[in-house]
C-alpha cells in the first residue's frame, strides 16, 4: 500500500464521527466525488450515502480532482470557489446525473458587489450544469450578478448553466448595475483560459452593465455556443477603458472568441438608460475598447444594433478585431457599427476586419438624429478597417453604408453585395450618393462589388440565409487569407475552396 493511499484511508477513519467535519486534502490525496443534498447534513462525510447539506461545505472540503456532485433541488446560498485544481486534476462542481439542482437567491441579501457564485483567484475549475436564478436588489450601490469569475482566476470553464432573473431594480436615477454572467480581469494578474460555453442568460435586469461581459485584464478566452435573450442592455461585451483595472495598460481585454452564440430580443428601450427611452441602443454583441478579438458565426437579432467594432472611452480604441461569418437581421438600427460615438470620444475603429457577414433588413426604426444609420455603419475615428465579402440587404429607402463624418482614412470596401427593392442609398462623409458609379468614385473602390441583384436566400421569411445555387455571391469573393477570413462559415462548412470564397455568412 502506497504511503498517499495509507495517508488517505488514516483521514477517512479519523473522520468517522459525525460531529467532526471532514479535513482538506492535499493534492496528493485520492481523489473523491463529494455528495450535497438537501437532505444531508453538513456534519456528514459527503459521500454518496451521507452527503453535506449545503454546497458551500463541499466546496471547504475538496481538493484536486474531486467533483462535487449536487442532488436535486433549490439551494439558498451564495458560493465562493477560491480553491485550485491542476491540469491533471481538475475541480468539477456539478448537479447528479440527470437531476435538476438550482442556485437560488430567493431572500439573499445583497451588499455591494455580490453574485451568487464567485470564482476568485482559482485554477482549473469546471463549473457545469446549473440553474442560476432570482438574486435581486433595489438598493442603490449594489451590483448584482450571476457568476463572477475574477482576480487572476485560469483555466475555468462555465458551461451549460442557464442564468435569469437576476436583477437590479433600483431606481433609474440612483444608477444600477448588474450582469448575468462577469468575467472581470481586476489585478495585475491576468485571467487567461476562460471558457464560457453552452449557457444561456435570459430576463436578466442589468441597468447600465451588460448580460455576459468580459471587462479588463482578461488575456485568452472562448464565449460560445451560448443564447442569450430578453435582455435590458447590451447582450455579451467585450471591454476596455473602464474603471475593472487600476492600471490603463491592463485595462482592456485581449485574445479572444466570440463565436455560435445566438443573442437577441434586447431592448435597451425597457432599462434605466435615457437615451434608450425612444431608441434601443442595446448591441447584440459589443466589442467596445478590446483588442485581437474574433467574432465568427453568430447570429444576432431583434437587438438595439446588432454587432459593434465601438470605442466609447478615450485612449482605448478597438483594435485588431475580425468580426466574419456572422448573420445580423432585424435589429432596430445598424446592423454592424464602427467608431466612436459622435460628439462623445476620441475613440475609434482601428485595423479591423468586417468580413463575410449576412446583413438584412436591419434599420428598422430611426436613430437617435432621426437618421437612417445602415446597415453598416462608420463613426468617429475609422482608419485601416477593411469591409468585403458582406452580402448587404437593405429595406426599401433605406442605406447600405452610412459613414457620418471626415474623421477616419485608408478604410478599404469591396467585393460588397449590394440589394434592395427600393432605391440603392449609400451616405459617406455626409453625402447622399444613388447610384453605383458615383458610390465608386466617391469611395474610390468597391470596384469588385455586387451591384441589384437578388442573393437568392432560401427564405427571409424563416430567416434562413443560405444561398440557393443560383447566388450571384457564389465564388465572388475576396480570399484574404484563412486566419482573415476564418476556417468554418456559419453553418460549419469549409469556408472556403481552393481559395474560392462566396460573399456573405454562408459558402456554397
Amino acid at each position: 500500500m502506497s504511503y498517499a493511499l495509507l495517508q488517505g484511508l488514516l483521514l477517512c477513519a479519523a473522520c468517522s464521527h459525525a460531529d467532526h467535519p471532514e479535513p482538506i486534502q492535499t493534492d496528493s490525496a485520492i481523489q473523491k466525488s463529494r455528495y450535497v443534498s438537501l437532505t444531508g447534513n453538513d456534519q456528514n462525510k459527503g459521500t454518496e450515502s451521507k452527503p453535506f447539506r449545503t454546497i458551500s461545505r463541499a466546496l471547504d472540503a475538496i481538493s484536486p480532482g474531486d467533483t462535487i456532485f449536487v442532488r436535486e433541488g433549490a439551494y439558498h446560498e451564495k458560493l465562493l470557489i477560491s480553491k485550485s485544481g491542476s491540469s491533471a486534476k481538475l475541480i468539477t462542481i456539478k448537479p447528479y446525473p440527470n437531476e435538476a439542482v438550482a442556485i437560488d437567491g430567493e431572500g439573499l441579501s445583497i451588499s455591494g458587489t455580490e453574485a451568487l457564485v464567485t470564482i476568485r483567484n482559482a485554477r482549473f475549475i469546471q463549473f457545469d450544469g446549473f440553474e442560476i436564478r432570482n438574486f435581486k436588489t433595489q438598493d442603490k450601490g449594489n451590483d448584482v450578478n450571476g457568476i463572477i469569475i475574477d482576480q487572476g482566476s485560469k483555466n475555468i470553464t462555465v458551461r451549460n448553466n442557464r442564468v435569469h432573473h437576476i436583477e437590479n431594480n433600483a431606481s433609474p436615477q440612483d444608477g444600477r448595475s448588474g450582469h448575468g454572467i462577469l468575467v472581470i480581469g481586476n489585478t495585475a494578474d491576468a485571467l487567461q483560459d476562460i471558457i464560457v460555453e453552452d449557457n444561456t442568460i435570459h430576463d436578466c435586469n442589468t441597468g447600465y452593465s451588460e448580460n455576459l461581459t468580459i471587462n479588463g485584464y482578461v488575456d485568452g478566452f472562448t464565449i460560445r455556443r451560448n443564447k442569450v435573450y430578453n435582455g435590458e442592455n447590451i447582450g455579451i461585451v467585450a471591454a476596455g477603458g473602464y474603471a475593472a483595472n487600476a492600471t490603463a495598460s491592463l485595462n482592456y481585454v485581449r485574445n479572444g472568441l466570440i463565436s455560435q452564440n445566438e443573442v437577441y430580443d434586447i431592448d435597451g428601450r425597457t432599462g434605466p438608460i435615457p437615451a434608450f427611452a425612444q431608441h434601443n441602443g442595446a448591441i447584440g454583441i459589443y466589442i467596445d475598447g478590446a483588442r485581437n478579438i474574433i467574432v465568427e458565426r453568430n447570429s444576432v437579432y431583434r437587438c438595439g444594433r446588432g454587432i459593434g467594432l465601438v470605442s466609447e472611452t478615450d485612449n482605448f480604441p478597438t483594435r485588431d478585431c475580425i468580426v466574419r461569418n456572422n448573420e445580423v437581421y432585424n435589429n432596430s438600427l445598424a446592423g454592424i457599427s464602427l467608431g466612436g460615438y459622435l460628439n462623445y470620444t476620441g475613440g475609434g475603429t482601428l485595423n479591423c476586419y468586417v468580413v463575410n457577414n449576412t446583413l438584412f433588413y436591419n434599420n428598422i426604426d430611426k436613430g437617435y438624429f432621426d437618421e437612417i444609420e445602415g446597415e453598416i455603419r462608420l463613426v468617429e475615428n475609422c482608419i485601416d478597417n477593411i469591409i468585403q465579402n458582406n452580402i448587404i440587404v437593405a429595406k426599401p429607402n433605406s442605406v447600405f453604408i452610412h459613414k457620418y463624418t471626415n474623421t477616419g482614412k485608408s478604410n478599404a470596401i469591396d467585393y460588397n453585395l449590394y440589394f434592395s427593392t427600393g432605391e440603392d442609398q449609400w451616405i459617406w462623409n455626409g453625402k447622399v450618393i444613388r447610384d453605383q458609379q458615383t458610390w465608386k468614385s466617391t469611395l474610390i473602390g468597391d470596384t469588385h462589388a455586387i451591384f441589384g441583384q437578388d442573393p437568392g436566400f432560401i427564405s427571409t421569411t424563416q430567416a434562413d440565409f443560405e444561398l440557393r445555387d443560383s447566388s450571384p455571391a457564389l465564388d465572388k469573393g475576396n480570399f484574404i487569407n484563412q486566419a482573415i477570413n476564418g476556417k468554418l462559415d456559419l453553418s460549419g462548412k469549409a469556408r472556403s475552396e481552393a481559395n474560392r470564397i462566396t460573399i456573405g455568412a454562408f459558402q456554397k
